[in-house]
């Protein structure tokens, strides 16, 4: 007979390693829960009771039509998760809902779709999808589930945020009011950003968005990055981390990947986990420069998603809740009432038309936009950015009456030698004949220097005001 110890001091009653493990476990959580005066701590017990996972009734799948799933019950709302389960084989296959039709549920797989078969088992988890969230996220990186996959181990947290949250209120919202430096001279002269600012990298493909987006995560002047890499090619994600970002930019961001090879609904949670994880460190009052590439992929995944259950195609085979989306994901980056979100998000330009509905679409909702050129970039022009097509609509607020004005100055001198280039080019400009002109080619050439730049260069805002003023001195 095994004796029966009891252990006075912490109160557990041993009866073999399990019972005792569990039998203090629950003590620890109920001390945790009350506090060390006895007390009940609400806030704690509230986020345990958050935390916990419930099971609902079953239902079971009905029949499997290309990506959805359909399936008899359970009782479940939009958004909410599933587990679906096969006694016969294959692994449980997490499931969001998305849609119903007539009587039966639509789910759509957050993994692979093997095993499922009709009569396959479906527990409803009575919640939404939600993510860990904590400081040691930093340096981290995760896949669309916001699980880790650098080998680093798991992460421990306690706490948990849905991936889905409504924008900040608009008169709870800081005015921007603060440049942010990003190092790179193209930007922080001619189309200078603010803190808490959403602008767009408008580019085709080829033409050096990922090598923009690795130099402001190294150089910009904020607390922590969070970079989404949304629909990519899995070649370029460790060639964006080791060679883009570098271990310096490493150490200051969490990055969030979701492939091309991907499912939709992951490529979506993708970017909804680091807009969540991003939120909560500008709850935190921090910073944060949030960096997506792609928006456009994402568009591209709910598109799918909502082909899948039937919505109605419009422009380009979009449909209308994809515009729906787009508004709701990017109004969740900006001020709050402490920290800020500064929110890149990259447009692939479709057949480098800048009116597809997309890119029309986060034009409209973003507050700048940054072109990248293919004319540029042949001419071996890096950063490849048109600073003539591109605009901040913040930036009179964040810069002195001096920076505007020779923002403007510098821009006028681009604008009138590219109405004269061909001319020039041709030889049948006359000097002499429009004095605009003839300041414009004896400038441009300097200018076109100073807004070149390395990979590696790092030009802090107030040197490249200082730059910039001095290119226009007699």
């Amino acid at each position: 007979m095994r004796r029966r110890h009891t252990d006075r001091r912490r109160g557990c009653t041993d009866r073999g390693a399990a019972g005792a493990t569990t039998h203090c476990a629950d003590r620890r959580d109920q001390q945790t829960a009350r506090g060390f005066n006895g007390r009940v701590n609400a806030h704690r017990l509230n986020q345990r009771l958050d935390n916990t996972d419930t099971v609902r009734i079953r239902g079971k799948v009905n029949q499997v039509v290309g990506l959805v799933i359909e399936s008899d019950g359970p009782p479940v709302s939009v958004g909410e998760l599933c587990t679906i389960t096969n006694a016969a084989s294959g692994p449980p296959v997490l499931a969001e809902v998305v849609g119903f039709k007539q009587s039966r549920v639509l789910l759509m797989p957050l993994g692979p779709m093997e095993g499922i078969a009709p009569g396959s088992k479906v527990t409803a988890h009575d919640k939404a999808f939600r993510v860990s969230i904590g400081k040691n996220l930093l340096g981290r990186v995760l896949n669309g589930l916001g699980e880790p996959i650098d080998g680093k181990g798991p992460i421990w947290s306690t706490d948990k945020r849905s991936v889905i949250a409504p924008p900040p209120d608009p008169l709870g919202r800081q005015r921007i009011t603060e440049p942010l430096g990003t190092g790179i001279r193209a930007i922080d002269s001619l189309v200078t950003c603010g803190k808490g600012q959403r602008a767009g990298i408008f580019a085709g493909s080829g033409v050096g968005k990922s090598v923009l987006l690795g130099m402001l995560a190294r150089n910009a002047d904020a607390d922590i990055n969070v970079i989404a890499l949304i629909g990519e090619r899995g070649r370029e994600v460790r060639d964006f981390i080791e060679r883009d970002l570098g271990p310096e930019g490493l150490d200051r961001s969490v990055i969030i990947v979701a492939t091309s090879d991907q499912p939709a609904l992951v490529r979506i949670k993708g970017a909804q986990v680091a807009t969540a994880i991003a939120e909560y460190f500008r709850d935190e009052g921090k910073n944060v420069m949030l960096m997506m590439d792609s928006v456009t992929r994402v568009a591209m995944a709910q598109r799918e998603v909502g082909l899948a259950i039937g919505e109605p195609p419009t422009t380009r085979g979009y449909t209308p809740s994809t515009f729906a989306m787009l508004p709701r994901l990017l109004e969740r980056a900006g001020m709050g009432e402490t920290g800020s979100i500064t929110g890149l998000y990259t447009v692939l330009v479709e057949g480098d038309d800048m009116d597809e509905p997309v890119a029309d679409t986060v034009r409209s909702i973003l507050d700048g936009h940054i072109v990248l050129s293919r004319r540029l970039q042949s001419q071996g022009h890096y950063p490849a950015i048109d600073v003539l097509e591109s605009v901040s609509r913040v930036m009179v607020d964040v810069v002195s009456d001096a920076h505007f004005k020779t923002s403007n100055r510098i821009k006028e001198i681009l604008v009138n030698y590219r109405e004269a280039e061909d001319l020039i080019n041709v030889g049948a400009y006359q000097e002499g004949s429009n004095s605009e002109i003839d300041y414009a080619i004896r400038y441009v050439a300097d200018i076109n220097g100073f807004l070149r730049q390395d990979i590696d260069e790092n030009t802090p805002f107030q040197k490249t005001f200082e730059q910039m003023v001095g290119l226009l001195a007699e």
